[in-house]
Order: C-alpha cells, then sequence, then structure tokens
C-alpha cells in the first residue's frame, strides 16, 4: 500500500497547482484588465482616453503617470531592481519613468523587470481596428476584443461591430460544402458546417476541447448556442451612408441615407 501523504505533503502539493493554475491564467487576462488599457483622464482638458504618456487631445504631460506593465503611480521600493536607484525616497512623477512603451504608447517605470518584459509581452502590439483600420496611435479611446470573432476594435467601433458580427454570408444556416443544417459555426469565417465536414482527416482533435474551425483553425461553437442570422443591415459609422440631396442638388446638412435609396 502507497505511504499516507502527510499534512505538509497535500499543503505542498496544493500550492504547487495553485501556482500553475495562476501562470496558465495570466495569459487568458481580459485586455480591459490590462494596465496599458486602462482608463485616464487629462489633468489639462479633463477628456477621459486611454492612459498615455501623453494626452492624445492637447498632448499635456501626465501629473501621475501609471506604468503599462504593472500598474503603479508610486515606487516605494528601497531597495530592488529598479534601474535609477532611490535608497530612502519614495520616486513619484517622471521620477518613477523609466521609458515609453511603442505599442501602447504608455509610460513604463523603471523597474527592470517591467522594463525587459513589457514590450515583448504588450496586449496591444497588433491592435489595429479590424473596423477602421486605426491602430493606438490614431485614436484616443481604448482597445476591447470582440468576444465573438476576437479580434481588435476601438472604442468608437466596439458596440456596433459586436451587434453585427453574428451574422453569416450566406443566406441560410446550411453547411458549405453540402445541403444539410450547419451544426458548428465559424465567427471568424462567418460559415456553418456539418458534423462530418467540420472535421477533417487526419487531425487529431483533444477531448472536451472546441473543434477549430477547418478553414482558419478558429474554435467554432454549435449554432444553437448562437443567435446567428443570414440578414445584413448596413448602419452606423462605416455604413456607408449617402449625403441627402435637395431636388435643386445643394446638399442637405445633417441628414444621411444608409439604406442606399435617396
Amino acid at each position: 500500500m502507497p505511504k499516507k501523504k502527510t499534512g505538509q505533503r497535500k499543503k505542498a502539493e496544493k500550492q504547487r497547482q495553485r501556482q500553475k493554475d495562476i501562470k496558465s491564467a495570466s495569459g487568458q487576462k481580459s485586455l480591459a484588465a490590462h494596465s496599458c488599457n486602462v482608463h485616464m483622464d487629462c489633468d489639462k482638458c479633463g477628456r477621459r482616453q486611454k492612459t498615455r504618456a501623453f494626452c492624445y487631445f492637447c498632448s499635456a504631460l501626465q501629473r501621475l503617470p501609471i506604468c503599462a506593465q504593472c500598474g503603479k503611480t508610486k515606487c516605494l521600493l528601497k531597495t530592488g531592481d529598479c534601474v535609477v536607484k532611490h535608497p530612502g525616497v519614495y520616486s513619484t512623477g517622471l521620477g518613477m519613468v523609466g521609458a515609453i512603451c511603442d505599442f501602447c504608447e504608455a509610460w513604463v517605470c523603471h523597474s527592470r523587470k517591467c522594463l525587459t518584459t513589457h514590450a515583448c509581452a504588450c496586449p496591444l502590439q497588433e491592435a489595429t481596428c479590424i473596423e477602421c483600420d486605426r491602430n493606438v496611435w490614431d485614436h484616443g479611446g481604448r482597445v476591447f476584443q470582440c468576444s465573438f470573432c476576437n479580434g481588435f476594435l476601438c472604442e468608437d467601433d466596439q458596440f456596433e461591430h459586436q451587434a453585427s458580427c453574428q451574422v453569416l454570408e450566406s443566406e441560410t444556416l446550411k453547411c458549405q460544402s453540402c445541403n444539410r443544417l450547419g451544426q458548428y459555426s465559424c465567427l471568424k469565417c462567418k460559415v456553418c458546417y456539418c458534423l462530418d465536414h467540420v472535421r477533417r482527416k487526419g487531425f487529431k482533435y483533444e477531448k472536451n476541447q472546441p473543434i477549430p474551425c477547418p478553414k482558419c483553425g478558429y474554435e467554432t461553437q454549435e449554432t444553437k448556442e448562437l443567435s446567428m442570422s443570414a440578414r445584413k443591415h448596413e448602419y452606423g459609422r462605416q455604413g456607408g451612408g449617402e449625403r441627402l440631396m435637395y431636388d435643386d442638388g445643394e446638399e442637405l446638412d445633417g441628414a444621411y441615407s444608409f439604406s442606399g435609396k435617396l
């Protein structure tokens, strides 16, 4: 019979498992919860925006910089991995700053760990909005991810995109390879697959894991669990509305037609 585990050994195994879960969950952190993507109110103009080294609207320097990696506004370490040593003195403001991130345009503190790891792990490296093709430097708002297609969205197009993301390119919910009902849907390719065509030959699938899309590899979901629609409506900022005109050819101020008909 195996030996009974002691209380100390059980405690050590639980602690080891907890540390493993924490490390595995660090990559699943929500984009809105990262320190480089929090709200900031400008000290000078008072406009709300994503945290930045300089105000996006008036280019004013912020009084209390926030580190894009660890999120702190004051360095209280008397000894540590600070690049600029300040024994016995608390460092605030620009005295705590070490660099500006090229991707998220936010301050990085003078901690050696933050300076060496943030640029490599910055979640906004490829944060280009899939609706308007703007990156962090081209708009003042925060960055979000679509909960359906997992693409980056700016604050202006966030709700509009997610409202229209559950739309298929076909007129029905049938499989693109046959005429049967598509049981699985890929929200990135906007197509449905039946149970036979969603699986590829020679590909090993993990048990109890979502089936990847055979076209792009994104995780598919069951169509019955989604409010999928086959109709498409053009509206909002990216709807491509046309200007309304008077009968004599003069432009009507403040009026748009999003139906494409005058």
